[in-house]
């Protein structure tokens, strides 16, 4: 019985097969054209020799100056078909691996970026690692494929000309390269199994750096730093050691492979040596053959390098396409929501939300108060299609429209639930709160979220440089940045989980009041258990245990729910 891991990893040596196959189609102009250079290149090399070796023979005869100046001639025609060759090649193949590269890292992104998650079993560093390193292994195939051809141009001139010689010289390179290569590619296999495992310890160890850098501060508020960094360390270590593996089998590999292509120029050497001493060839004809016996170490050496190169782009391609052929984690509606609707929750069982009910009208501000903060995070993430419509029970309408028969990207564009720990991006104020560029209200989103200090506080105003994840900010201006982003982006409806829990209680007066004043007439939902952002809006809902136990206004709630009171007074 076959197994899903082992139909899995099935599935993948196929699609990264084709991913494979895929790139050589989209270069195949490119790699004609690199293989017909890099083949003109390896045949000028194997020429050089073959050139000395005639012109010895034929200045013996001949002992003319005019023989020698045209001798001098024909190499200097060689020497130039060899530079300008392999100038052009590899300009022509490196500009397509390089451009092939960047198409897989693009895809991957893609893949990563859409807005509905894939099925896939890996962490954001992996992905990263996926697009990165694993996009130019896979890329490389568009140069290995020309080198391996032009490679074995280089070799089957060399003995066809060692043939013309001395019938038995030519055979010995045929039979030496098919025994060097049978060898060679029993060995590729390790390295394409050792660096697909390597690939994925190192993913995991940059995934673990992310994760640690993303949550560094909470660790060192209470204590895990120390635990973290020794749970860090282990994955490293398993990384390092896969790595000296594979630094192990590629030792091998290239060792064994320098070492049969020497024996291979050696055994040619003595045998040309040991026919010319024996008088079956001439002077200039063993001149040829020593000197191809050295030139040839170089195509040999690309050609034995090849099946290494091919399996490793293979085991990359197979990483691949873990991403790119990862099913959706749900299939989304093709529907589109009517503009300015309401929101609806209609019996939502999900994890803590225990048939979870109600509705915000179209141009309401509600807050909603959870006593649990888990609760809270469940709730958003049913809001902001996290979760997939199939994996709860109910139902969640947008303008009376089911969730799960609407598009993600429709919804999204119409309503944004701005994340409780919002990322904040290298570059300026400007394009953090407006990445698209495409804002009207920047301005109005700015003071709004009372960022204006920070605005006023650098002469580069909204242009003031922000670091990877807002480094150079305090932890407030970092969520205010956040709230900016939302407020700025102008949608129908916006939801908003805790947006003020690391400002004064000043500043969160003045944040409160200015979103129900900015929001006006459009549907806003805050979760909350702010005192301000509840007495700002037009009705509070307080789910405790999973459900809606009470409703009102902010002040009402105060003076006659006394659980109420106690949970959200400060």
């Amino acid at each position: 019985m076959t197994t899903p891991d082992v139909q899995r990893s099935r599935r993948s040596e196929r699609q990264g097969s084709d991913i494979l196959r895929t790139a050589i189609r989209r270069n195949v102009g490119a790699m004609v054209w690199g293989t017909v250079l890099m083949g003109l290149y390896q045949a000028g090399e194997t020429a050089f020799p073959i050139a000395l070796g005639l012109i010895v023979d034929h200045t013996m005869r001949e002992r003319s100056p005019q023989a020698l100046v045209l001798s001098i001639a024909a190499l200097a025609v060689i020497i130039t078909t060899v530079s300008l060759s392999w100038r052009f090649g590899m300009r022509i193949l490196q500009k397509a691996n390089t451009t092939e590269a960047h198409h897989w890292r693009v895809k991957v992104a893609a893949c990563g970026l859409q807005p509905v998650a894939r099925d896939v079993d890996l962490k954001s560093g992996e992905v990263l690692t996926i697009a990165t390193e694993d996009a130019d292994q896979t890329a490389d195939i568009v140069e290995v494929v020309p080198m391996l051809i032009s490679s074995s141009v280089a070799v089957l001139v060399a003995a066809v000309a060692l043939s013309l010689a001395d019938l038995r010289l030519g055979l010995l390179v045929m039979a030496g390269t098919v025994a060097i290569l049978s060898t060679l590619s029993v060995m590729s296999k390790r390295i394409g199994s050792s660096t697909k495992e390597q690939q994925a310890r190192v993913a995991r160890a940059g995934a673990k750096v992310a994760d640690l850098i993303t949550g560094l501060r909470p660790l060192h508020g209470f204590g895990g730093n120390h635990a973290a960094f020794r749970s860090y360390r282990k994955v490293s270590t398993e990384a390092r050691e896969q790595a000296i593996t594979v630094a192990r089998v590629n030792g091998v590999y290239t060792g064994t492979a320098l070492g049969l292509n020497a024996t291979l120029a050696a055994a040619v050497t003595l045998t040309a040596g040991w026919l010319a001493f024996d008088r079956q060839i001439s002077i200039g004809e063993l001149v040829m053959a020593v000197g191809l016996a050295q030139f040839i170490m170089e195509p040999l050496r690309l050609f034995s390098d090849m099946p290494k190169y091919v399996m490793m782009a293979r085991a990359s391609a197979e990483r691949m396409a873990l991403v790119l052929s990862a099913p959706p984690v749900a299939a989304p509606g093709t529907q589109r929501p009517a503009p300015g609707a309401d929101l609806e929750i209609d019996c939502v069982r999900y994890e803590s939300l225990q048939g979870l009910k109600f509705r915000v009208p179209a141009g309401e501000f509600t807050a909603i108060a959870v006593y649990q903060p888990r609760t809270a995070a469940e709730l958003a993430s049913v809001l902001a299609v996290n979760v997939p419509p199939a994996a709860y029970e109910g139902v969640v309408r947008l303008g009376g429209q089911d969730l799960a028969d609407l598009s993600v990207e429709s919804v999204r564009e119409h309503m944004l639930v701005n994340p409780y720990d919002g990322e904040i991006f290298a570059g300026t104020l400007r394009t953090n709160i407006d990445p698209s560029g495409t804002s009207r209200t920047v301005s109005e989103a700015v003071e709004a979220s009372m960022l204006t200090d920070v605005v006023a506080l650098h002469r580069q105003g909204l242009d003031y440089e922000v670091r990877d994840r807002g480094s150079n900010l305090s932890g407030g201006q970092r969520q205010r940045l956040s709230l900016a982003r939302a407020l700025a982006a102008d949608s129908d409806v916006l939801v908003l989980r805790d947006p003020t829990t690391a400002v004064d209680a000043v500043t969160e007066q003045l944040v409160a009041r200015n979103i129900a004043e900015l929001r006006r007439g459009r549907t806003t939902v805050v979760i909350t258990s702010s005192p301000a952002l509840l007495d700002a809006a037009d009705r509070v809902l307080v789910l405790d245990d999973g459900v809606v136990t009470a409703e009102g206004t902010h002040r009402g709630l105060l003076a006659t729910d006394p659980a109420y009171c106690l949970a959200v007074t400060r």
